[in-house]
């Protein structure tokens, strides 16, 4: 008994020492208490800030369709699904859902899952197997990596969006099945995968493309289509996934492809089959949710004018902003204690852009995140901009 206690609090101690160092290295992370609805002004830790921080790219979190919408849905359907989907938790409005989602993004077929993380670890876990492979970017979501480590496929990861790596590895590729997984906006550089040449790829190596399209979605492409719409690409060799709780402006994910793919996730996708799904109301709210995107030029338009805003009134010498043409635009500050001193001095303007660092992002590269939205005005963006070009003077980090 004294054994096991000890044991106990020796694994106590090592998680302590753990937290004590990230907070030395400046790693150590920390949440935020909200008291409003995600807007381009929030409330938080008890202050009103000007928010550059949300994935709410079109400005929807907030809108009172949605609101509307849910408060209908839950007083038609409850607020559980109270079941699977396997047994008696797969409501119309999910079924509906689903429907529209495949329509909008012009494939057979969709399947709805609680999150993103669910939907990748799902779905590379299930397509994937011990004679199979999967080939990464290395810059690629945790979470399409954690996939391809549950599936047991030979886990490949080349340099981030390096078309003739990739292509080296795939021509020495004995495995049965290969899988091409790649973010189609990165989610900390803001840039754009070079999907055609992938897709031209599969068709070379006989391989198969998942993207995961969380920050394309409701962004690029035709009406927001997302990411594949963007480059006009149509195959059967695609599967693709995109979050519901970024541009849609609700929560969840949905996944994309041949009619036999869904038919197939939905009996061995194990985060799918095990899972209770999300509450019907939100399905009834983010069908609204498609519809407001596809109805969302004006926003996209607005949006990318903050983008040329922002870029065209940063005069920095030291931090850069790196390439990007979507909504994430990250600065790069370099140590991470700089990062965090940063974004420590905006929070005192009411400003609040995040300090990323390892290892979510490579070592000497911590940045501000910088996320903009459609429902900031150009005013907004250029208090940021001026607040970080007088930073940049007149900090010392």
């Amino acid at each position: 008994m004294l054994a096991e206690l000890q044991n106990e609090l020796s694994l106590l101690a090592a998680l302590q020492k753990e937290l004590d160092q990230r907070k030395v290295d400046g790693l150590l992370r920390q949440r935020r208490l909200l008291d409003s609805p995600q807007a381009e002004y929030i409330v938080a830790n008890d202050k009103k800030y000007l928010s550059f921080c949300s994935n709410d790219y079109l400005g929807l979190a907030n809108h009172p369709k949605l609101i509307a919408a849910m408060q209908q849905a839950a007083g038609d359907s409850g607020v559980g699904s109270g079941a699977s989907n396997l047994i008696t938790g797969h409501h119309r409005y999910h079924d509906e859902l689903e429907r529209k989602l495949a329509k909008f993004v012009d494939m057979p077929a969709a399947l709805v899952f609680s999150t993103g993380y669910m939907a990748n670890i799902g779905v590379i876990s299930a397509l994937m197997g011990r004679n199979d492979a999967v080939f990464a970017d290395k810059l690629n979501h945790a979470c399409l990596n954690e996939g391809a480590y549950l599936s047991r496929a030979e886990f490949h990861r080349f340099p981030h969006n390096d078309v003739a790596g990739l292509e080296r590895l795939l021509k020495t590729s004995t495995a049965k099945h290969k899988l091409i997984a790649a973010d189609a906006v990165f989610s900390m550089d803001g840039d754009i995968a070079p999907l055609p040449e992938y897709l031209a790829l599969c068709e070379k190596y006989d391989a198969y493309l998942y993207i995961d399209d969380a920050h394309g979605f409701g962004v690029l492409g035709e009406h927001g289509k997302g990411s594949l719409s963007h480059f006009k690409l149509q195959s059967p060799r695609i599967i693709m996934m995109a979050t519901l709780g970024k541009a849609a402006g609700v929560a969840g994910a949905f996944v994309a492809g041949e009619q036999v793919v869904i038919d197939y996730l939905i009996q061995k996708a194990n985060s799918y089959v095990y899972s209770t799904p999300a509450p019907p109301a939100l399905s009834a709210t983010l069908s609204v949710s498609v519809s407001l995107i596809e109805q969302g030029d004006d926003l996209r338009m607005h949006l990318r004018h903050l983008i040329k805003t922002l870029k065209t009134n940063l005069s920095l010498k030291h931090w850069k902003l790196m390439p990007s043409e979507t909504a994430i635009q990250p600065l790069v500050v370099g140590s991470n204690h700089a990062a965090v001193s940063l974004s420590e001095h905006l929070q005192k303007l009411g400003i609040l852009v995040p300090a990323i660092r390892p290892p979510t992002v490579p070592v000497s590269t911590a940045r501000l995140r910088i996320s903009l939205s459609a429902a900031h005005t150009e005013k907004d963006v250029l208090q940021l901009a001026k607040a970080l070009n007088e930073a940049e003077k007149g900090l010392t980090i």
